[in-house]
Formats: C-alpha cells, structure tokens, sequence
C-alpha cells in the first residue's frame, strides 16, 4: 500500500478538496488522524472479514453479535449490547456527544455464502490487491456489502475523538445478522422499547454504502424496493401421491412426478412471456412512477453507460428490446417474481434414471411501493390455493416492503449539499432496485427519513472476488481516508442541516 511509505499524490488532491472543509471544524487535525489510523483501520477490516456471520449457513453465531458489540465500544459508543431474537441476535449501542441532533444507523454484520473455488484468493483472507486502473483493494467476502463502508464509518468516529472533540451528533446504532437472509427477525429489535425509544429521536437513519462510480459521481437514491424469500417444495414430504425418496423412474408411469408438479405451479406464476408476474391481484397496489421519478431516472443517464452495464451483466440486451431509459424505468418501478434456484433429482454429470422424491425452488419477490410482504405472500397463497395446488408447501424465510425518503429529507438536503459544495458530480434516482429493510425505519411508528449514504468504490457483491477499495489512483474517485472523512463531513452536514 502506497500510504504506508507516502500519501499519493490521488489521495492528497482527494483529501484536499474533499466534502465541507469549512463545515468541519478544524478539518486538517482530522486528516492528520483518519492518516495515522489508516493501518489500523485496514488491519480492523481484515479480521471482520476473517469472521464471517453467514445467517443462511447458521456460520458465525452468536460469535458474529459479539464481534459486532466490541467493535461498536471499540470506535466509542458508550454502551453496545446484544439483542436476541427468534434469529441471530442483533446489536444495539448508543453514543451521547451532548449534541442536539441524534442520527441513526443501520449496520449489517452479515455476509454471503460463497465457494472458495471461484474465488481468486482465499475469501476470508482479506488480501491487498492490485486493480489496474483504479488502485488497490481488498478482496474479501463483506468487504464491500457491507463491511468496508462500515469500517470507515466507525473510522471517522474513531478520529473525530482522536483529534480532540466530541461528535456533532449523537449516535444510535442498530446491527442485524440476517440481512442477507431478507432480515427475518429484524422487526423485533426495532420493537424493542428500549431502542425504538432511541430510534424516536433520530432524524433519520444511514446505512454506510459505497456510491461512486469509476468517473467519481456519486449516486443518491430515494428509496429500495422490498424483497421477500421463500420456498416452494413438493415431493413426499408434501403428499402421499408423491415417493419419499428418489425411485427408479420406471414408476413414473404410476407414480406422480414432484418435478413436474413444482414445474407446472412455478409457470402459474409469471405469463407467458416468462417475466410480467401472474400472480392474482399482483398490481392492485403498485405505485407507478411520477412524472418527477421518471424526470431523475432521464437525468441519470450518461453516455455510454448503457453499454458498460450491458458488459458487466453480460447481455446483448434488454427485455423487449427496449431503449436503455425505458429498461432503468422497469428496472426501478417493477415488482418481480425471481427463481433463484431449482433442485430435484439427480444433479451430476450422465443421466440416473431416477424419478425424483423432491422438487424445491427457491423465489424471491422484489416489491415497490405501495406492496407489502404480507399482501404478497398472502396473495400467493391464494394463487395456488385457487388452482388446486395444496401439495406445493410454501415457506416464508424473511422479507420486508420497500421504503421511501422524500428528496427535501435532511438525509438527502446533507447529501447533496455536500456533493454540490466539494464538485462532486451525482445523480438521483428514486429507489434502489436491490433492497434493505429501510421500511423498518421509515414505516410506523418510527416514520423516519431512511436512505443510503456513501463515497468509495468496489463490486462484486454477492460473487466472486468481491473487492473495496482502499487506495485510488485517480483523485476523483475516493480511498479508505477520503471515504472516512466523507462520513464524518456527512455527521456535520446532518448536525448543521438540522439546526437550520
């Protein structure tokens, strides 16, 4: 790493003409210790990923809750429990400056599955690498989803003490454990007096992202659809007609297939053009997009942009072939039913002439504003229930609705004043077609601004080779420093936005 014999001459340009100088106070003595703590933040990161807290695999509890407590006393915050659930257990802390603004923040320990074997280096190793083009990263799985944004987040509370002062805003922090599990059991830490008490005095609440693009924009976004997790499963275990094992498939001519059967319910499900969702009553409630969503959606768009996500997702095109503003349009604005994966039978490599025992798939749905994860599942219980399909058993594994920030929110006035006072160029859009359970926060009875915030770059998310950045080559893009002190510019932005 470069900053470790010298600063480059990228992170120095990066730093001098970050975010707010003016708005912070004696902005150079918080350089001058988000430097000197950067070894420690980096080696700090490498060992939280070295930790993973996979909710999917049931991997990392109750040890994932405990890491993410001691990192939270760690960074300052005066007190950091555990709350348990019908799940993995969340964490709670609280940081009192004195200050008159309290601000929100949601963190998620937990990570994705993954193979070593498509991983370039060891997943949980956390290696410095070098990518050509923008610097060195990390590779890791969690280094960007979301532990790298976070890690720098608790860096800036770190150096904003270090440096001799108090933060400008108090801090109430809320850490689940199941997130990528479509936060099953979160609900319930928010109901918890004690932190929906805290919770109540928020302006809002962030979760710690990185947002930037390879040119240096930054996004903001207004919102995120909702997502919803189940299974379908038929086979034995589901109905008598069904065998409760795989059987030769001789018996198939007496014997009723669970593959087939799962097959001919999951086709009820979308039309036939395989993606408009079929679901009886599927858009009753779906709110279209305004005149002004559709005006930001136009605004976003750059020059050749379209081609680059197309390499990147490795297609040719989109469905209907449609114009790349009017693909961003359904991209943003439409519920889906997803297969995520299908098992029955015999996998390997040649045939087995086996007629399977059990057929499952495993869907999601992602869901837009007005839905809800109870009307959604309800209304597919009803649509198979109405077509005869008593022998498909569905298991409901976690989800949530899709949430919402008005664009004159404090969240979203901090952001982009604080892009538009540093030249950084951004574009909004109005939600995030991924999804986090905002709707915890924004909903009843909180009713509170939620949003995304965040400068820094990495990819692969979910994948192989997962990567954070932690030294830029170009100055207009940010680094491990630059992105620690975009948060703490962003915790004075917030303190001054709300005293206006």
């Amino acid at each position: 790493m470069k900053r470790l014999t010298g600063m480059t001459m990228a992170a120095a340009i990066a730093l001098a003409v970050a975010p707010l100088a003016a708005e912070t106070p004696n902005r150079q003595a918080l350089v001058t210790a988000v430097e000197a703590q950067q070894d420690a933040t980096v080696k700090a990161l490498q060992d939280w990923v070295a930790l993973p807290t996979i909710a999917a695999e049931k991997r990392g509890t109750p040890e994932g809750a405990e890491y993410m407590r001691k990192l939270a006393l760690d960074a300052g915050f005066q007190q950091a429990k555990i709350i348990p659930t019908d799940g993995v257990p969340a964490v709670f802390a609280t940081l009192d400056s004195g200050a008159k603004t309290t601000v929100g923040i949601y963190f998620m320990y937990d990570v994705k599955q993954f193979d070593p074997a498509e991983w370039s280096s060891p997943p949980l190793d956390a290696k410095l690498v070098d990518r050509p083009g923008e610097g060195t990263a990390i590779v890791g799985r969690g280094v960007v989803n979301q532990k790298g944004p976070q890690m720098a987040f608790l860096a800036a509370i770190k150096a904003i003490q270090a440096s001799g002062r108090k933060l400008p805003v108090n801090l109430v922090l809320v850490a689940e454990g199941e997130e990528e599990v479509a936060s099953t059991h979160f609900d319930q830490v928010v109901a918890v007096p004690e932190v929906q008490a805290a919770l109540s005095k928020a302006v809002g609440v962030f979760i710690p992202s990185a947002n930037q693009n390879r040119d240096g924009s930054a996004g903001i976004t207004l919102g995120a659809k909702g997502a919803v997790e189940f299974q379908l499963v038929v086979g034995g275990e589901t109905s008598d007609k069904y065998p409760k094992t795989d059987i030769h498939s001789s018996n198939h001519a007496r014997i009723e297939s669970p593959a087939w059967r799962l097959v001919k319910a999951l086709d009820t499900l979308v039309a036939d053009d395989g993606h408009t969702p079929a679901i009886d009553g599927w858009f009753e409630n779906v709110q279209p997009l305004t005149v002004r969503q559709k005006e930001l959606i136009a605004q976003s768009v750059k020059p050749d942009a379209e081609a680059g996500e197309k390499a990147l997702l490795g297609v040719g095109r989109w469905i209907n072939d449609e114009d790349y503003v009017t693909s961003l349009e359904r991209f943003f604005s439409q519920p889906t039913v997803n297969i995520q994966g299908l098992v029955a039978g015999y996998t390997g490599e040649g045939g087995k002439t086996v007629l399977p025992g059990r057929a499952e798939a495993k869907l999601e749905f992602r869901l837009v504003p007005n839905m809800t994860k109870d009307e959604a599942v309800t209304k597919l219980r009803a649509h198979l229930a109405k077509r005869g399909f008593d022998d498909v058993q569905v298991t409901v594994s976690g989800g949530y609705g899709p949430n919402e920030t008005e664009e004159d929110s404090i969240l979203i006035r901090a952001q982009k004043r604080m892009f538009d006072e540093s030249g950084v160029p951004y574009t909004i859009r109005p939600r995030n077609a991924g999804s986090w359970p905002g709707v915890v926060f924004n909903g009843p009875p909180l009713n509170l601004p939620a949003s995304q915030f965040g400068l820094g770059r990495g990819g692969g998310a979910h994948a192989p080779n997962e990567w954070f950045l932690i030294e830029s080559t170009n100055p207009k893009v940010y680094g491990l420093d630059e992105v620690t002190m975009a948060y703490a510019d962003y915790l004075y932005a917030l303190a001054d936005e709300a005293e206006r």
